[in-house]
């Protein structure tokens, strides 16, 4: 199994982190929530996504919708989306961008979420797969998945490659022209090294009357772990990606692991 190579020391506790009882506050605060789309604007990833579903309509779950950007476009090519996220300020942008009540709004986990619907393509973006911080989130999730996707569904999602030196990576600050003035974002490290696999950070966003930080911890699990958990789920790998562009993965230099899965014809563990 492949080591989590940050370039940093990892001490050798081996206890999994306590799983979150809300989101960050990047997501649960209605003032940061507003700024989000502002801050992930890029659109090579949305791109990829959208060409999945293609011009057929299809039945689609987006776990971990956030505001939404995604589950619209969906709609709007004519598919029958499904929006979950546990954020409620984040699914409050959702709905006031949704004037026209296209897509099904549900606040849950993607751990907890139930449904009896069934699904062509269920995705999973913007890296929230990193928040499940403990195996039992994971399995979970990835149960989930593989409960609820039809026979000839795909479920696709992407998680940032450790083996990659992200202190660098992410020693990143922008500035965003909103509604308020200009919001400078900055990004820090705060503990890269508490546990074996997890990379703690902050974002500060210096608005004109102050700082608000939000904390987060994300889990880096390496390709390999992912699949073995993926299989126990009942899922089996189409394909592994490394880029947008869909180059294949580079243990060495790939920053994203693209996953595509489909129903395996095995019962999951």
């Amino acid at each position: 199994m492949l080591l989590l190579m940050l370039g940093l020391k990892r001490r050798s506790v081996q206890r999994q982190l306590k799983p979150k009882s809300m989101p960050d506050k990047q997501f649960s605060d209605p003032r940061l929530a507003d700024l989000y789309d502002l801050g992930n604007a890029g659109s090579e990833d949305r791109d990829f996504y959208l060409a999945l579903a293609g011009p057929t309509p299809k039945d689609i779950l987006d776990l971990g919708c956030g505001t939404g950007l995604l589950s619209l476009a969906y709609a709007k090519a004519g598919h029958r989306v499904v929006g979950v996220d546990p954020a409620s300020a984040m699914l409050d942008v959702a709905r006031r961008n949704d004037k026209e009540a296209q897509v099904e709004w549900i606040e849950a986990y993607a751990e907890r979420f139930e449904t009896r619907k069934r699904f062509d393509l269920i995705i999973m973006t913007g890296h929230a797969f990193q928040v499940l911080l403990s195996d039992e989130q994971v399995a979970l999730a990835l149960a989930c998945m593989s409960k609820v996707l039809k026979p000839s569904g795909r479920v696709v999602f992407e998680s940032r490659n450790p083996a990659l030196d992200w202190d660098q990576i992410w020693a990143k600050s922008y500035v965003m022209d909103t509604s308020e003035g200009q919001v400078r974002a900055e990004r820090r490290i705060t503990d890269s090294s508490r546990v074996p696999d997890y990379l703690s950070f902050a974002w500060d966003y210096h608005f004109a009357d102050g700082v608000l930080t939000s904390e987060s911890t994300l889990r880096f699990l390496d390709h390999g772990q992912i699949l073995n958990r993926a299989i126990e789920a009942g899922l089996e790998l189409t394909a592994l990606y490394g880029n947008w562009d869909g180059t294949g993965f580079d243990l060495q230099r790939s920053e994203e692991m693209i996953f595509e899965f489909h129903r395996s014809s095995v019962e999951p563990v």
